[in-house]
């Protein structure tokens, strides 16, 4: 084993999941933990957790803090216990025999997250859920856009920072890296649209494998939604506050991490900072009507470019995924 890697092989008295749900991101990753998670022998805990690829700074750039001159970065190696010790807390709650599952959606899109999940000896299976890849972006977009992590418009940002929102749905670069360290057999593919189709084929086919009974999963469960698109009531404003008020987005996530940022006299300032979101939200609420119709040629556009990066994902995939989607 390569020493860089030992620290990220868990200890005996850890808690490793079953299963992982590992995106992509904005492909109904969320509706599918909140339908596992109520059957009976299921246990996932609240939000995704980010762990097996927490120093990733490419996907997780507010992860890490610029304080006093000094970063606070996500190193396991500088307290391999207490990150795991953090890690195994989220599962404190589970009950005896139940399944034990995660949700993080930015797994499939870091090479080093397979790495380190194959690296555990328990089989961790994987259930990985792709969306029409122009869809999925733009909604991406607008969760952006409601976090303050963009300040362009859609197209714009396409021009700007592609990278950004395009990146995560580059299916056969993140199916192939995957594959590299865990085989086929555990790595399960759901279609979104597939799944909007026909929900109850869709869960069944995942209970059946997960190993778990279908027919004890709560009927009303196939009916949840969640982590629906929400849209500001005026976006021009929303995109200008966050010009301004970057910052704020870049604290989302300070006190869900090991290694939290250091604590100075800007107290004051996160008070104000916290104040100003508070109004903004107050002038510019956000409404469920759902994101405005993608502009046509942009739409055109992004499936072309996408038709030609994923031509080859229904082999890779070991499925047909590309005519649902018509690319």
């Amino acid at each position: 084993m390569e020493n860089k890697l030992q620290n990220w092989l868990a200890p005996e008295s850890s808690i490793i999941p079953d299963f992982i749900i590992c995106g992509a991101m904005k492909a109904g990753t969320t509706t599918l933990h909140h339908i596992l998670n109520h059957h009976p022998h299921v246990f996932i805990p609240q939000g995704e957790i980010h762990f097996f690829d927490i120093d990733n700074i490419l996907q997780h750039p507010d992860f890490s803090f610029f304080c006093n001159g000094e970063w606070v970065d996500q190193n396991i190696d500088e307290n391999p216990s207490g990150f795991w010790n953090w890690y195994n807390a989220f599962f404190k709650n589970a009950a005896r025999g139940q399944l034990i599952g995660e949700d993080s959606t930015t797994y499939i899109a870091s090479e080093r997250a397979a790495q380190r999940i194959a690296l555990q000896e328990k089989q961790v299976k994987i259930v990985v859920s792709l969306r029409h890849p122009t869809a999925r972006a733009y909604s991406q977009y607008w969760h952006y856009v409601v976090s303050g992590r963009t300040t362009y418009s859609f197209e714009d940002t396409i021009r700007y920072a592609p990278w950004s929102i395009l990146q995560r749905s580059l299916y056969c670069e993140q199916l192939s890296n995957f594959l590299k360290y865990i085989p086929r057999h555990r790595i399960k593919i759901v279609i979104f649209e597939e799944f909007l189709m026909d929900k109850e084929k869709v869960i069944a086919d995942l209970c059946d494998f997960l190993e778990i009974d279908f027919n004890l999963m709560p009927q009303n469960s196939l009916n949840l939604r969640a982590n629906k698109t929400m849209v500001p009531k005026h976006n021009t404003l929303q995109l200008f506050k966050n010009r301004i008020f970057r910052e704020i987005a870049g604290r989302i996530y300070a006190t869900h991490l090991p290694k939290k940022p250091v604590k100075n006299n800007k107290s004051k300032y996160d008070v104000v900072m916290k104040q100003i979101e508070k109004l903004h939200r107050k002038m510019n609420p956000l409404t469920d009507k759902g994101p405005p119709k993608m502009n046509p040629s942009t739409k055109k556009f992004l499936d072309g470019f996408f038709k030609e990066e994923l031509r080859v994902l229904n082999g890779i995939a070991g499925k047909e995924v590309l005519s649902f989607w018509n690319l």
